[in-house]
């Protein structure tokens, strides 16, 4: 299995999607099919660009610039839906319409290997929306629990899947109680972490069945987590030197929401929020599927952590979260004080170590790498 090396020649597009292709025939493929999928959602007449060589070898596609002006001013995704006429917290359809409008008005080139790895991306977003939305967890920073029938833990491997438990219905059954009947002790990391694994299996079993297997494999012999699981499976789009627009956001990206309150971000857990934004304005709630975070809604969370603090019998200090739902609940019906705090709120983050006058805003999204045979940059441990 050959791990696919993007062209060494540094592109000279900086915006939209871009396709990566130095034959002629694979070039005219990859523009027929971006050009169908586009006709096919109706999203032609919003597109400039399809498929026309901008430089050597690369093809690019981007949203019309009046309409990026007309849907996202400033590049604020938030109300694109309202503004373009898209339901797409009802309609399949249009999430993905909405995925696709804010990937060509992108203000830094998305660059695929195909066009086959380009629509993987988009449904892969739409598995993680759709599994986001249906999550519902039991917070915890310091235990874990999932289906005994399915699943099997040890120090040293994590939590990994017994043998013969498809790794795919394992994973819906320990994040979607419609499933499993269930609530089960995750952090907020580790279920980002499950969903997204999930949306890559599930689109490995429509495209790449090796990759799948291996998965499998791998999940039965030792859980992948934390700072290996972003190196193996995500990348991250954006960085402090280069910060993404603070408002622009993409249906599937993964978010981190920092706390910016030194004191409180000592208790395990709360150094931060990890959520994915849904599309139509909305982040993932785990705790309360049927309540998913606005923008004003997720600020005011995190900024009432300070206030909800208190120490323990052993001296420790913990978060009283009925004290955060309570005063986030009353906070949300005091328009003044919604206002002050998401303006103190919604800036870009400091850096790691720093708390000064940062806000809760990262600079960077994260999302699947590619997973087609061809193409794939997913190198599990032990895979080869």
């Amino acid at each position: 299995m050959t791990v696919f090396t993007p062209l060494a020649a540094p592109l000279q597009i900086s915006q939209g999607i871009v396709i990566q292709s130095t034959h002629q025939p694979e070039a005219d493929a990859a523009r027929q099919l971006v050009n169908a999928e586009l006709h096919a959602l109706g999203l032609t007449e919003n597109v400039e660009g399809t498929g026309c060589s901008a430089a050597l070898g690369v093809l690019q596609w981007t949203l019309k610039k009046d309409r990026v002006a007309a849907w996202m001013p400033g590049l604020n995704t938030f109300d694109l839906c309202e503004r373009a006429g898209l339901q797409s917290r009802s309609s399949a359809a249009d999430l993905k319409r909405e995925i696709w409008l804010t990937l060509l008005a992108s203000p830094m080139a998305w660059a695929f290997p195909s066009a086959e790895e380009l629509i993987s991306a988009v449904r892969m977003r739409l598995f993680i929306v759709q599994a986001a939305r249906k999550t519902t967890l039991d917070f915890h920073t310091s235990e874990a629990e999932r289906p005994n029938d399915c699943w099997t833990y040890q120090e040293k491997t994590g939590f990994t899947v017994l043998p013969g438990s498809p790794l795919i219905e394992a994973l819906i059954k320990a994040t979607q109680p419609e499933a499993s009947g269930m609530l089960y002790a995750f952090s907020c990391y580790r279920a980002t972490e499950y969903i997204l694994l999930l949306a890559i299996a599930q689109e490995a079993q429509l495209s790449n069945p090796a990759l799948l297997a291996a998965l499998q494999k791998q999940w039965e012999t030792r859980a992948v987590m934390s700072g290996r699981f972003h190196e193996v499976f995500l990348r991250e789009t954006g960085s402090m030197e280069a910060p993404l627009p603070i408002s622009y956001y993409i249906p599937g990206d993964r978010v981190w929401f920092r706390n910016p309150d030194d004191a409180s971000s000592d208790v395990a857990g709360f150094e931060g929020s990890w959520v994915f934004y849904l599309g139509g304005g909305q982040f993932s709630n785990f705790w309360q599927r049927n309540k998913p975070f606005t923008l004003a809604s997720k600020c005011v969370d995190v900024y009432q952590w300070r206030n909800s603090t208190a120490l323990d019998a052993n001296g420790e200090l913990q978060m009283d979260e009925e004290r955060v739902e309570q005063l986030v609940d009353t906070t949300m019906t005091q328009a003044a004080e919604v206002e002050r705090i998401t303006q103190r709120m919604f800036r870009l983050r400091d850096p790691q170590g720093v708390y000064a006058e940062g806000g809760c805003m990262d600079t960077s999204r994260e999302s699947p790498r590619w997973v087609l045979p061809e193409t794939t940059d997913i190198v599990l441990p032990g895979m080869y």
